[in-house]
């Protein structure tokens, strides 16, 4: 009876309102991200037949086997290729988030010093382009940047053609289409807000007294945005760029859009190896691999978070 009424107890601790809501997002994890990594690294290391997939635990004569067919994994890291894309996914990622923090940036602070009246009006102009279909947007840049397009005819007149085609950016003076300027550009158009709205809440919430006491101490304007605006802003810089780097690593629209054979991404990769070749543990090699490659930022990220918070208490 003790045991049964301990039991009880500890049961209601657990559905008790606090662990009830800690319980939800690692519910959401499990089910939405667990189990979905655990079946695509399932069939990663899974032998395909025809449509099927064969077992990975096989009792035979009373033996219990385990079969894992790791050549997949072996297979990508000795073809070329798949390292190539991998490098060119972050390098490209890792471009989108750079230039999105440069131009985002500035806007977040202006938003953030703006009247209080005006501050919703910009939020909601920041948010406009999500109204419209994200297919819709990226189909825009393509006739934007294709020959006759004003975009396209504005670079060529002023020059910056030529910078780009000098900067291995463009193949020749006036193609813009289908290179990487077109590709980085289209993802940083399409994750800039996902990089604004995470600094703008950041800069929102800061203390303007701190820069009052910086000027009254001496600090020019310059001194006290990089010792003060911008450590504090470091949170939220944090967060937009994980915003950014994570969904533009896996990214298929834009690269096959904007993108050509130049700006091979892995997202390709893994489109051709499902539905062009139809070699799904191959494809979910690939896609395990991509994973592991976004998790060790996120857990930088978490990590971060942490400390942070220590050092608060």
């Amino acid at each position: 009876m003790a045991s049964s009424k301990t039991f009880v107890d500890r049961a209601r601790r657990w559905l008790s309102g606090r662990s009830l809501v800690i319980g939800v997002p690692y519910l959401w994890l499990l089910v939405f991200f667990l189990l979905p990594f655990v079946i695509v690294f399932r069939i990663s290391v899974s032998e395909m037949e025809a449509v099927h997939f064969k077992d990975l635990l096989t009792l035979k004569d009373g033996v219990l086997q385990l079969t894992l067919k790791l050549s997949n994994y072996v297979f990508i890291t000795e073809d070329a290729l798949y390292l190539k894309t991998y490098l060119a996914s972050l390098k490209y990622a890792a471009a989108t988030t750079v230039l999105c923090l440069l131009i985002g940036y500035p806007f977040a602070y202006f938003m953030a010093r703006a009247k209080s009246t005006l501050q919703p009006t910009l939020l909601m102009l920041v948010m406009l382009p999500f109204w419209t279909s994200f297919l819709l947007r990226v189909y825009a840049w393509k006739g934007l940047l294709s020959d006759n397009g004003w975009v396209a005819d504005l670079l060529i007149a002023t020059g910056i053609d030529q910078l780009l085609a000098a900067g291995g950016l463009i193949p020749a003076p006036g193609k813009l289409m289908h290179t990487p300027f077109s590709l980085v550009l289209g993802m940083t158009y399409t994750y800039l807000p996902f990089m604004i709205l995470p600094l703008y809440g950041n800069l929102a919430k800061m203390d303007l007294r701190l820069l009052e006491a910086a000027a009254d101490l001496g600090a020019t304007a310059w001194t006290a945005f990089w010792k003060i605006t911008v450590p504090l802003s470091k949170a939220g810089i944090i967060a937009g760029s994980m915003l950014v780097f994570i969904p533009c690593i896996g990214e298929f629209v834009i690269p096959e859009l904007l993108g050509g054979p130049q700006t091979l991404m892995i997202g390709r990769v893994m489109w051709d190896e499902f539905f062009s070749n139809n070699d799904w543990p191959m494809a979910s090699s690939v896609a395990v691999v991509m994973v592991l490659l976004i998790i060790v930022p996120l857990a930088i990220f978490n990590k971060y978070q942490a400390e942070a918070q220590e050092a608060r208490k």
